[in-house]
């Protein structure tokens, strides 16, 4: 259930207005500035300590790749899922050594790999800033002067907040702009490869048993973090519980779950399932078809492809059991919900008056992003190629440059000019015949949905077939090259403008329809969703208080539930599985793809103790941004890894269902067991353990 920043970005473009519900049972992504004391002592009799939050937040991490994790020793070493880190993994792999494929296992530091471009967040401080960028909108501002009022206190602060500690800084909207908080982060970017099973040890059963439950999966990996050349020290790391968690347990999960949609309005969703998911679907099902055809061409190819086709598959199995259960119950329930908030507001005066037509303003809205979706889709020469993205990115940047600060797009501003710098100046390798394929698709997927007779479609193409400028801009171009690319960047506005390497060429004729979309988007979109957005979430306030928990923005929440089972096919899904269950699935398919085990396994099957838990279940709020979260025991010691949800867990995007809605993890008994008794990885495993 990954979810990287290119998808999450787009993610995020959906859920402009998340807002907050109002909870039940173990239900809630909570930031740790409102952990759910109450809730937890009234259900479990526990409440956690300042130090207990504070020592779990600073263990915790976010991969900037669109993953969580945690440090899991004192020298810096972290764990996260294997698919978290598969994007490093095929980045430091060559046709020669496919780390992907055959595994790593560092076992002297001397021997980790560097990645190329990682990086890692451990969020120190939270400071609340609702009233200075709220504060930014004047009386009498029309809503997208609010929108820029607010995106430039936003910029003032970040870059005050950088200046004063040297911290990463981002200015985070919760509640639908309800609230402001200012979020500092530590940050790693020399990070190391550790350990990695196989992909088919982490991804046992494939496609086929992503997001169902019984699993199998040895879905970890493991890197360490580096300062000044040497182990970062970790002062703040979880202990390793070898027992690891148990049926019953209470247990907690805190990691960067990336994005919910559970405060939509029904217009909003609405949008969602009459054109975003299916519009949506079709494309990556249509990028899925070119890459596989990709990789049929060679194993070279196949290799490079891996990641993607991972990833591509895993989106449309999201997001068809997201759109499947968009169904007349959910419907039904969310508009019962919407009339009864809707109903408190209009009984009382005031809130009528400053709050009632927030609701009708969104389905305003709506109506003109239903307008805009295509052309946003496909107005773009930057969606699935790396080498066309960096183009954009590129020839965006020196035109934002010119202008102050406060009034740059978000992503260029002085305090995000070195997370910025950081990817466009990536060593990471870029393969020429791989990019070409997808440019070409996805220019072909322009010209498809929006003619040949479309201005975007004619500038781009200027009269070729889209295979055929696909090759001359991926052919032509240098910017596989970061040394060129930085060339470009330091030369500025005049280097980019004089540049005849094709793909910033075609990066140049694009710019123009990409702020025109922006601004139409803005001026009609955004900005009413955002103003109506925060007026809703001021009437929840308004009714529920901080009883509530805001959607999820890849920032840090904690979540918790009990290690349990579930009804499932008129049966119950056991709350573990063990080794036992992996050995026999594999014999039940005969031993064929995906059901395949790694020679290693079948080798060393004797050294193994099968009654081993090796996955399991438990009622915890996760959605994709969860993977690599750590499952945590009372005591703030580490007892799995999440790495999935179940089929019944996809419809979380909008509801919580906690019979049935549950996260899969590793169990840390398995980790272990796997790197003393199959890996021969002993001192790996002394050091999670502290021995």
């Amino acid at each position: 259930m990954k979810i990287r920043l290119s998808s999450l970005a787009a993610m995020l473009l959906l859920i402009v207005l998340a807002g907050s519900t109002h909870t039940v049972a173990d239900e809630g992504m909570w930031t740790f500035d409102n952990p759910p004391l109450k809730q937890l002592g009234d259900r479990y009799g526990f409440t956690p300590s300042q130090q207990w939050l504070d020592h779990i937040r600073l263990s915790s991490i976010r991969f900037n790749d669109g993953g969580s994790g945690s440090f899991v020793s004192p020298n810096g070493l972290a764990i996260t899922n294997h698919h978290v880190a598969f994007g490093q993994l095929q980045k430091v792999s060559t046709a020669q050594k496919d780390y992907v494929r055959e595994g790593f296992y560092a076992r002297t530091q001397a021997e980790e790999l560097k990645c190329p471009d990682l990086e890692l967040n451990v969020l120190v401080s939270m400071e609340n800033v609702t009233l200075r960028v709220q504060g930014a909108v004047k009386q009498g501002m029309t809503e997208k002067q609010a929108l820029d009022a607010r995106k430039a206190e936003r910029a003032r602060i970040e870059k005050e907040s950088l200046t004063a500690t040297g911290f990463r800084s981002d200015v985070v909207a919760l509640y639908a702009g309800g609230e402001y908080w200012l979020y500092r982060y530590k940050k790693y970017t020399d990070v190391r490869l550790v350990f990695a099973p196989e992909q088919q040890t982490a991804f046992f059963g494939g496609d086929p048993d992503n997001f169902t439950y019984p699993r199998y999966d040895l879905d970890f990996a493991l890197l360490r973090a580096y300062e000044n050349g040497r182990p970062a020290s970790t002062k703040e790391y979880l202990r390793w519980n070898a027992k690891g968690a148990a049926d019953g347990e209470l247990v907690f999960v805190s990691g960067h779950p990336g994005g919910t949609a559970r405060g939509l309005t029904v217009a909003q969703m609405e949008t969602q399932r009459d054109l975003i998911y299916p519009e949506r679907l079709a494309r990556y099902k249509r990028q899925l078809q070119a890459v596989r055809a990709y990789a049929r061409r060679g194993a070279e190819q196949a290799r490079q492809a891996a990641d993607m086709i991972f990833g591509l598959e895993n989106t449309i199995k999201a997001f068809t059991g997201e759109y499947t259960g968009m169904d007349e119950r959910l419907f039904d329930k969310k508009t019962k919900e919407e009339a009864g908030l809707r109903a408190k507001v209009a009984s009382n005066p005031e809130w009528r008056r400053d709050y009632g037509a927030a609701w009708d303003a969104i389905a305003e809205a709506t109506k003109k992003q239903r307008e805009l979706f295509k052309v946003q889709q496909y107005r773009s020469m930057s969606r699935d190629s790396e080498l066309a993205g960096l183009a954009r990115q590129i020839v965006v940047y020196v035109t934002e440059m010119k202008k102050p600060d406060p009034e740059r797009l978000d992503g260029y501003h002085d305090s995000q000019q070195d997370e910025l710098k950081f990817y466009l100046f990536s060593p990471a390798p870029i393969y020429a015949d791989f990019e070409e394929a997808l440019f070409a698709q996805s220019l072909q997927d322009s010209l498809d949905q929006l003619g040949p007779n479309d201005p975007f479609v004619m500038a781009i193409l200027g009269g070729r077939k889209p295979a055929e400028a696909a090759a001359q801009a991926v052919r032509g171009t240098k910017l596989q090259d970061p040394s060129f690319r930085k060339a470009l960047v330091e030369g500025g506005e005049a280097a980019v403008a004089a540049s005849t390497d094709p793909m910033i060429v075609l990066a140049r004729k694009a710019e123009p329809y990409f702020r025109d979309l922006r601004k139409a988007y803005e001026d009609s979109v955004e900005s009413v969703l955002t103003s109506a957005g925060e007026k809703i979430a001021k009437a929840r306030f308004a009714i529920f208080g901080k009883s509530v928990y805001p959607d999820a923005t890849f920032t840090l929440r904690l979540t918790y539930g009990t290690v349990q089972g579930y009804p499932m096919n008129g049966t119950k899904a056991p709350p573990k599985t063990t080794f036992y269950g992996l050995y026999d699935r594999a014999a039940s398919f005969d031993f064929k793809p995906p059901f395949n085990l790694m020679p290693r396994f079948i080798e060393r099957k004797d050294r193994i103790d099968l009654s081993t838990p090796l996955d399991f279940v438990a009622s915890l709020d996760i959605i994709g941004g969860n993977s690599g979260s750590p499952v945590i025991n009372r005591n703030g010691e580490f007892v799995g890894i999440i790495f999935d949800g179940n089929i019944e867990s996809l419809t979380g995007n909008f509801e919580y269902i906690e019979e049935t809605n549950r996260a899969v993890a590793v169990h840390s008994a398995a980790i272990l067991e796997a790197l003393r008794k199959v890996y021969d990885a002993g001192p790996l495993a002394d050091e999670l353990t502290g021995r």
